[in-house]
């Protein structure tokens, strides 16, 4: 609860000094500075931040709009500093010209639409890992926190579902946060039979995360967990909570509760000391756990493979590493490895509220194992 508390509440204190900042700066440019009265240019120039931010607010929602009036304020108050830097090393006198504010304006609306189209723009990034285990050549296709609804709908996601189908994917794993409260019972029923319509291998294979199950109760949106998990698995989708499948004889798909079961609900989840301990280590294990915030455990349980989503790759620049900082996640985006242990977390290919992805993009996950075992051999020859 601590990373929620600091995602709703430190917005709103820094949106405050941010207006205010704003204010003062719009003061300098000269239209507002030709107004006699302290007090009324001052006035005038917060009449303008508000006055655009209510506008941005309607447009795009209180949340964006928070986020447009923030990163005006960290640019402008870079290209202050840049500009005060400048003056005191050239050893110039102030400009009658606000310089500063007019590059700080064109900046800001430069990293806005750049962290706009990273938001709606869908990559695919690919990974190759290798391993001893005795695994016939595997491509996974990863992708996570679609929220489906928010940059895109129904019609929105099976285009998405198109370009990872191209990528001819042997299993495709969800891990969590396929739809949202915001998400309708239509779209959540399309979206189920595109993802169901997917060809594969070896099917297709979901967790639940933590906007899965709804914060405001099935009536707000019209189903609950249960009618999504009915909807996928009438699509030919396995849902996977706190279990283990073994696939073709040849590796496993180990499905997590999601974390926020512990956290935000009281129950309890598996351990996965617990989840593979009548497992065959010799095969290859992957593990689909939708907040990456168990790295250590998991580790030490010998698994292969852990994909994750939930962060968002961090979304909002400068802020990518909060929550690594305060604890919630042990990682934030990409790949690590720790021991024999691969980590892949995503970006998601959607946002939950923000429409901007200012520090990084939105993309799907494209993985390809290698064997180097008794199956690969068979499989090269």
């Amino acid at each position: 609860m601590t990373m929620w508390r600091i995602i709703f509440f430190t917005p709103v204190l820094f949106s405050v000094l941010a207006m205010i900042y704003l204010s003062s700066r719009v003061c300098r440019f000269g239209a507002v500075r030709s107004v006699s009265g302290r007090l009324r240019r001052w006035a005038l120039g917060f009449g303008i931040v508000l006055g655009l931010f209510l506008a941005c607010g309607h447009l795009l929602g209180v949340v964006n709009a928070v986020i447009c009036l923030l990163h005006f304020a960290l640019i402008w108050l870079a290209c202050d500093l840049a500009s005060f830097i400048v003056r005191k090393t050239l050893r110039q006198p102030a400009s009658q010209r606000y310089h500063a504010g007019s590059a700080a304006v064109l900046l800001s609306v430069l990293a806005l639409s750049a962290g706009w189209y990273l938001g709606h723009h869908v990559w695919r990034t690919d990974y190759a890992f290798e391993t001893e285990k005795a695994v016939k050549p595997l491509r996974v296709v990863m992708f996570a926190d679609s929220h489906t609804g928010t940059t895109f709908h129904a019609d929105g996601f099976a285009r998405h579902a198109a370009a990872m189908q191209q990528a001819e994917p042997d299993v495709v794993i969800v891990s969590g946060d396929f739809v949202d409260d915001e998400t309708t019972r239509e779209d959540m029923a399309a979206t189920c039979r595109t993802l169901g319509a997917m060809k594969t291998a070896h099917g297709v294979y979901f967790v639940f995360g933590n906007h899965d199950k709804s914060y405001y109760g099935a009536q707000r949106r019209g189903y609950s967990a249960a009618d999504l998990a009915a909807e996928l698995e009438k699509n030919g989708v396995h849902v996977l909570t706190d279990e283990a499948v073994l696939v073709a004889d040849s590796f496993y798909v180990i499905g997590r509760r999601d974390l926020s079961v512990e956290n935000e609900q009281g129950g309890r989840r598996a351990s996965m000391a617990e989840l593979v301990r009548d497992l065959d280590k010799g095969k290859y294990m992957i593990v689909a756990d939708h907040q990456p915030a168990d790295c250590a455990r998991q580790e030490e349980a010998g698994v292969d493979l852990v994909l994750s989503g939930h962060t968002h790759g961090g979304q909002l620049f400068p802020f990518n590493q909060v929550g690594k900082w305060i604890g919630a996640n042990d990682l934030v985006y990409g790949h690590e490895k720790r021991g024999g242990t691969d980590f892949v977390v995503t970006s998601g290919i959607s946002d939950w509220a923000i429409k901007f992805k200012t520090g990084t993009k939105s993309e799907f996950v494209v993985i390809d194992v290698k064997g180097k075992g008794k199956a690969e051999t068979q499989a090269s020859e």
